[in-house]
């Protein structure tokens, strides 16, 4: 792959995904589209880009293959924390139905994990919630989505986060392997694919927004069009979750930061 096709590879992923791969990672398209490649006898990066511009079906595949599925249950914990202690109470308060937004779900454990937080906290907290909470998750990764819609895990994705009284109170077992979310906690959730470059307008308002571990692949001014435009989907004093390694730069405006020690969660002004 020589230079000049890579930085034509990574704009062209840029422009349709927002995904920004920087200098010296030609071993990482390489070694994720290699197989896609032979199997559709495409012999260099100039003939896959060729390809790509007269097929959109093959456009798509090379988004999914080149997006990041890395996710756990319960990522970091303190985000959970927050959500369990201080969000849930805060939004049960204002009597009525939860809406959230879990806007890069990608193999599902992200929304999962909060369906089971709002079962854990019906459970202690009987009549708090008002009935009809939901659960928005979106991806651009058509594979990840699938996944997710199907709600089942083998045991390496099991056992990173999940511990084994979740896993034997909300989980069926199908086979030494397997796992399956049970339906109660699935039926919260609906799933949908969302490019976050694209408008928001037909999702509706949350309470809360997740958005974690994803804009740290985006360009500082994609990062700042988005979360602008994610406050126009949060109701007013609505919550947004950031991933740890992820800031709210010039958007004092929009957003008041929040400290939970530990932890940062974000209202809407």
């Amino acid at each position: 792959m020589s230079v000049d096709e890579y930085n034509r590879f990574r704009a062209v992923l840029e422009k349709n995904s927002g995904i920004m791969l920087g200098e010296g990672k030609e071993y990482l398209v390489t070694s994720r589209l290699r197989r896609m490649m032979e199997r559709e006898a495409l012999d260099s990066v100039t003939s896959l880009l060729s390809a790509m511009e007269r097929n959109r079906s093959l456009l798509e595949q090379v988004v999914d293959a080149m997006t990041t599925n890395e996710t756990l249950w319960f990522r970091d914990d303190h985000p959970y924390r927050i959500f369990r202690d201080r969000l849930l109470p805060e939004v049960a308060a204002n009597r009525r139905p939860l809406k959230i937004w879990s806007s890069a779900c990608s193999t599902g454990q992200e929304p999962y994990s909060l369906s089971i937080e709002i079962e854990e906290f019906r459970r202690k907290n009987p009549g708090q919630l008002v009935t009809g909470e939901r659960i928005l998750a979106t991806d651009i990764s058509p594979s990840a989505l699938a996944a997710a819609k199907e709600g089942v895990y083998q045991q390496l994705a099991i056992r990173r986060g999940m511990n084994d009284q979740h896993l034997k109170t909300y989980f069926d077992v199908l086979d030494n392997e397997r796992w399956r979310v049970k339906d109660p906690i699935r039926a919260r959730v609906d799933f949908r694919s969302q490019n976050l470059q694209q408008s928001f307008g037909l999702l509706g308002k949350f309470d809360i927004i997740f958005c974690r571990n994803v804009l740290i692949y985006f360009s500082a001014d994609l990062k700042y069009d988005i979360l602008k435009r994610m406050h126009s989907c949060l109701n007013p004093g609505g919550y947004l979750m950031l991933g740890a390694s992820e800031a709210m730069n010039n958007l004092s405006d929009y957003y008041e930061m929040i400290q939970c020690h530990p932890g940062i969660v974000y209202r809407a002004r």
